[in-house]
């Protein structure tokens, strides 16, 4: 077993249930991270409107790790979400299985413009739609107006009266938590701003992060 932790092996045993995942999955979910990738999903996301489920980071990730596309060092925009598309069953794998795919270049249409989301998807315990936004670049604040303006679109348009309002996963190369957390201090859309990777990422490098995180919010705690 991959595994060193008591807890660490359970979530694993858990999320194969849970997920169905085959043994072949479940491996390269561990050697990926995600265990550490699960825990450090609660943070940078909006504030998110009463009709919204409170657990909604439990079914969204802060890093997907795309080692499965094979996309190299040198790819654009189009290459990341075709190669998403061809390998739509190993990402919905990456994502959850609880996405079903709902289309690629999905358009809406504002004031007889059409305007195309990368990739959208539901969600069928959330009941809402997910729209993702593929960045090669790092997070930059701009990004986030253009999701709101697609989320508000979906929500006029395309959301059915029973759902709960739509959610954006913005998916970017990389991101600065602090310049995150200042662009959507003040934003009320439902959008979560996570990073991926197309290697395999160091488990050394996550586990640092959450030591990092956990030492932040002791520090936080005895400051009160």
């Amino acid at each position: 077993m991959l595994c060193k932790l008591p807890q660490e092996k359970l979530f694993y045993l858990v999320m194969a249930s849970k997920e169905k995942w085959s043994q072949r999955e479940t491996r390269r979910q561990i050697e990926s991270g995600f265990y550490e990738r699960f825990a450090l999903s609660n943070t940078n996301m909006s504030a998110l409107p009463t009709q919204l489920p409170t657990n909604v980071n439990e079914h969204l990730k802060d890093i997907y790790s795309l080692e499965f596309l094979e996309l190299g060092d040198d790819f654009s925009e189009n290459d990341l979400q075709k190669s998403i598309v061809r390998n739509l069953k190993k990402f919905i794998l990456e994502i959850g299985n609880n996405f079903s795919f709902v289309g690629e270049e999905y358009r809406v249409q504002v004031a007889n413009r059409d305007y195309e989301i990368d990739l959208l998807f539901y969600h069928r315990v959330l009941q809402c739609l997910v729209a993702f936004e593929l960045k090669i670049t790092d997070f930059k604040p701009e990004y986030l107006g253009k999701m709101n303006f697609y989320l508000e679109a979906l929500d006029r348009e395309h959301k059915q009266p029973h759902e709960n309002p739509s959610i954006g996963i913005i998916l970017c190369k990389s991101k600065d938590d602090e310049i995150v957390e200042i662009a959507m201090s003040r934003s009320l859309s439902p959008t979560k701003v996570a990073e991926y990777t197309t290697k395999l990422i160091d488990k050394k490098l996550l586990r640092d992060k959450l030591h990092e995180l956990g030492e932040l919010y002791n520090q936080s705690k005895n400051a009160e």
